[in-house]
């Protein structure tokens, strides 16, 4: 802002002052001046709402981690530039979890003791999720977790906006079942907790159901032969194949070596985003997929988060996917939150998370039902060129009773 001078307000030419006249003409101006650079400087003195960001930069997420790195820069920029929460600027802090416990243990002590940030939101493993919520309970921060995920991880500082189980797998398996003719299903699965939930209950789902699971095998989460596995689906041939892997990496490795080994059979991947679809190529055309979130949703609020995104990040933007976009929701979830509470108070604020909804690129979100959020899910089919085709849409899936002992 410039201050008006002397040189502006007293010209001898243009008549006489007197001294008192013209300290009045000076002092004026300047008073209001300096009124407006005061009330200018307290609204952006306040600290800043810190904002923790913990995702697999390296490791296995690192396929899908820039994706969900762009979704909370735009969220962030967008609240920011309508004037913050609570009149405060918000500010990003991005700290790599390797995708993993031993990364995450590190980046939420950063998080939390270090950084001191406000609240967090987290796409990550589960793993990773897992080995940073004894730190958030610690730290006393608001979590909203970002994944989709095996489902039953409870904590009194978390909230969850991705599918679990109870939403997700239902899609795929019966229509293999009904509409495939499929009765008998091969498991594999990264072995850790999302691979072993996902398909503990995708093998319950499946046998409650009338079909056979003719086999199950696990590969270490950093495992890159899926060789020996596929030679064990070769020799019992089944109708169908489903997976539950990291996602990211492993997907990849495991389409790749399933395109290679010449078999054909349906395949629903329990742990693919259209992102990840993209970047595969050609081996991902035709692999089924259930979700919540797809570009090719038809609806204004999608439409306008796709402009918003192309926008920001022209040439360099990350296909927005399943693991992204619920973590630009989150944002203006947990400001819903913090402005319904009236402060960053973290106990107001947990309270008030179960309490707010956001009508976003998805529809409308509310973590009201056990700490997690009814759906909209899609089942799709990826195409040549890495586009999802839609084939069945199920609105208001519910999550189940995911914490129930939680209030």
């Amino acid at each position: 802002m410039l201050l008006k001078t002397q040189h502006d307000y007293y010209h001898p030419y243009e008549g006489q002052h007197s001294m008192s006249q013209l300290k009045k003409q000076l002092l004026v101006p300047t008073l209001a001046a300096m009124a407006v650079v005061g009330a200018c400087t307290n609204v952006f003195a306040a600290d800043p709402i810190k904002i923790g960001v913990a995702v697999g930069l390296s490791g296995a997420n690192s396929v899908v981690a820039p994706a969900v790195v762009q979704s909370s820069q735009l969220a962030v920029d967008q609240i920011n530039a309508s004037g913050g929460i609570l009149g405060r600027q918000v500010q990003l802090e991005i700290t790599d979890d390797a995708s993993g416990a031993v990364g995450a243990q590190k980046a939420y002590d950063t998080l939390v003791f270090q950084k001191n940030v406000d609240a967090i939101i987290s796409m990550e493993t589960s793993a990773a999720r897992n080995a940073a919520l004894p730190i958030v309970a610690r730290g006393k921060k608001p979590f909203i977790y970002t994944s989709f995920y095996e489902g039953r991880s409870c904590s009194a500082w978390m909230y969850v906006n991705g599918w679990v189980p109870e939403q997700q797998v239902a899609p795929v398996v019966d229509y293999f079942a009904k509409s495939k003719g499929a009765k008998t299903f091969y498991l594999v699965g990264n072995d850790y907790a999302f691979g072993r939930g996902m398909l503990e209950f995708t093998k319950k789902y499946i046998e409650q159901h009338g079909a056979q699971v003719v086999g199950e095998a696990y590969l270490p989460i950093d495992g890159t032969d899926w060789t020996p596995i596929l030679s064990k689906i070769r020799s019992v041939h089944p109708d169908a194949l489903i997976s539950a892997t990291a996602g990211g990496a492993p997907n990849v490795a495991l389409a790749k070596q399933l395109s290679g080994s010449g078999m054909t059979l349906l395949y629903g991947n329990l742990a693919i985003d259209e992102g990840t679809a993209k970047s595969m190529g050609d081996i991902a055309t035709g692999i089924y997929m259930s979700g919540s979130y797809l570009t090719s949703i038809d609806t204004p609020g999608n439409k306008k988060f796709l402009a918003a995104m192309d926008k920001q990040f022209g040439k360099d933007l990350k296909t927005p996917n399943e693991l992204s976009e619920p973590q630009y929701e989150a944002f203006f979830l947990y400001k819903a939150a913090v402005e319904k509470a009236g402060s960053t108070d973290p106990e107001q604020v947990v309270k008030a998370l179960g309490q707010v909804s956001f009508d976003g690129p998805r529809g409308p979100v509310e973590m009201n039902k056990s700490r997690h959020t009814p759906l909209a899910m899609r089942l799709g089919q990826i195409q040549a060129g890495g586009s999802v085709k839609i084939l069945q849409s199920f609105p208001d899936v519910d999550p189940g009773a995911q914490c129930p002992n939680i209030k």
